[in-house]
């Protein structure tokens, strides 16, 4: 039953971002808006009862309620409640953004995704790395855009510092939006050598995280098979039954 609950849920998940994003759009909501406003009061009202349970069933309710999953939940429950609290035609654009903080939703999904905390286990640890490496990013573009302003100058759209400093940013991510360039050749020479470097700084974060996940997996003696009773995850290789609830293992994972 607490596989099928989470199954049915993330399917709500997913409906209800599809609603979100078909209610933007004029010409569907005119004509189906009162489908979207019902199937959004059904979802709705199936989170509430969720967030409620888990209120009720946890052992420290106040731990549940301001963590990131409690905040997410909660954001994904309250906006629709608060739009009929807010009346008045001046308050129609914070009645919008209320409606569309139900996006949230999607995160909800990281909950059932087990990989997930795998991925933000390896990004906390890498935060150090990732910090003193940004760091050393904002350097480099605050470098070479008050370089690129003393070059170039205004005639090339480098008005100020910050301008150039934007571009050091859209250029060092090889994004290239075009909307400033260098006319000199010094200053293009310089544009080249960011372009390239752009690339090598790209792949940095990647490798960081990537390391880090990495020896996550290679710190651990265990297998990745499910048991079907319990649904517990990481059991020891030479593992038979559930160390949970006794349940018998389909399938023995071999030691490498």
């Amino acid at each position: 039953m607490g596989k099928l609950f989470d199954v049915v849920l993330l399917i709500l998940i997913v409906f209800s971002i599809i609603l979100v994003m078909l209610e933007s759009v004029k010409e569907i909501d005119k004509i189906y808006h009162d489908i979207l406003f019902f199937g959004e009061w059904v979802i709705t009202i199936f989170f509430t009862i969720e967030y409620i349970a888990r209120i009720i069933t946890v052992k420290k309710p106040s731990k549940y309620i301001f963590s990131f999953y409690g905040i997410i939940d909660f954001l994904s429950t309250i906006p629709l409640y608060l739009s009929y609290f807010i009346v008045g035609s001046q308050t129609l654009l914070t009645v919008r953004a209320l409606r569309l903080l139900r996006v949230f939703r999607i995160l909800k999904v990281t909950r059932y995704v087990g990989e997930s905390n795998k991925l933000l286990r390896a990004l906390k640890q890498s935060r150090v790395k990732i910090t003193i490496f940004l760091f050393a990013v904002v350097v480099i573009v605050i470098i070479a855009g008050t370089i690129m302003y003393l070059i170039e100058g205004e005639a090339s759209g480098f008005n100020n510092i910050p301008v150039s400093v934007y571009w050091s940013i859209v250029t060092l991510t090889t994004v290239g939006y075009g909307d400033i360039h260098p006319l000199t050749p010094f200053g293009q020479l310089i544009a080249s050598v960011l372009m390239i470097l752009g690339y090598g700084i790209i792949a940095v974060p990647t490798g960081i995280v990537s390391a880090e996940y990495t020896k996550n997996y290679s710190n651990v003696n265990l297998n990745t098979q499910v048991c079907s009773n319990c649904h517990k995850e990481n059991h020891n290789d030479d593992s038979k039954f559930c160390s949970n609830c006794g349940q018998k293992l389909n399938v023995i994972t071999e030691k490498q």
